[in-house]
């Protein structure tokens, strides 16, 4: 059980199918709505630091696994983020949510922000991904590179999850070394797992998306977006796109991290989350 959860909250768990698949979610709480949308390659575990406090702040706290990730099912062909999610949030009977999503999540969550707006009441996006937008870094494209050049070989997996690690825990400006080992090891697990259970859906199918990137400013809900200073420029700068963009978004900058701005300063995090989910007026 996650930790912090009171008795009086049990989890409820289950699978929801949608085409050619399934999703897993966890859900507790009652209140309004607040769905986690995770990382790529990693699950929804890695939001067990904000689901407990989220479900005691009188919020019903929903998180799942996308396809091709953690217990939900291996991509079998084309699909799209946003329908899954509301399919998801359609078989628990939640008409509209705040997204909270870090990275691949954050973009899924724009994305359900454009496509569906009827089903977005706020969005929190966390070291932002944006559907339609390439990366330039060069250390990202670097490290792209090597991963796709691992796939297929002896120690193909091992390599494109060490790479995984470089781009998005370590990030830029930081040895591994310069990174606290067991947060390191943890994000190592899990995409490790996404890899070992999901490989035979590599090339299946592609996510269907919106090109977010030219339709920021159809966006109409409160919007704040967190980037750490120790992440890419490719991130800092979709996190100062959606800041300058979205009417009315704010930008937090998160100090002494890279990518996972939840984990690596997680009290400044919760802090500002908390203060942003506050903030919400949750009437119609």
């Amino acid at each position: 059980m996650t930790r912090g959860i009171t008795a009086w909250s049990e989890i409820d768990n289950g699978i929801v199918p949608v085409d050619d698949g399934e999703l897993f979610y966890e859900t507790a709480g009652s209140g309004p709505a607040v769905v986690l949308l995770h990382g790529g390659m990693l699950d929804q575990h890695m939001w067990d630091e904000q689901f407990a406090w989220l479900v005691n702040s009188g919020l019903r706290a929903i998180r799942y696994d996308f396809r091709g990730h953690g217990l939900s099912s291996t991509v079998a062909g084309d699909y799209a983020n946003h329908d899954d999610l509301c399919t998801l949030l359609d078989a628990l009977d939640v008409p509209d949510a705040v997204l909270v999503g870090l990275s691949h999540g954050a973009r899924v969550a724009l994305d359900t922000a454009i496509a569906r707006p009827e089903r977005v009441t706020a969005l929190a996006l966390a070291s932002p991904g944006i559907s339609g937008r390439a990366f330039s870094d060069p250390f990202i494209l670097e490290h792209i590179r090597a991963q796709v050049a691992a796939i297929g070989t002896p120690d193909g997996a091992e390599r494109y999850v060490e790479h995984f690690l470089r781009m998005w825990v370590d990030g830029p400006h930081r040895e591994p070394s310069a990174v606290h080992p067991g947060f390191r090891e943890r994000m190592r697990a899990s995409a490790e797992a996404n890899v070992e259970v999901h490989a035979d859906g590599a090339g299946a199918g592609m996510p269907l998306e919106v090109g977010a990137a030219d339709r920021l400013a159809e966006i109409r809900v409160p919007t704040v977006v967190f980037d750490g200073d120790l992440d890419s420029s490719d991130i800092s700068a979709n996190a100062h796109a959606i800041a300058l963009t979205v009417p009315g978004a704010r930008r937090v900058r998160i100090p002494g991290a890279a990518h996972m701005v939840n984990l690596e300063n997680t009290a400044l995090f919760d802090r500002e989350l908390h203060a942003f989910l506050s903030s919400l007026d949750y009437g119609h």
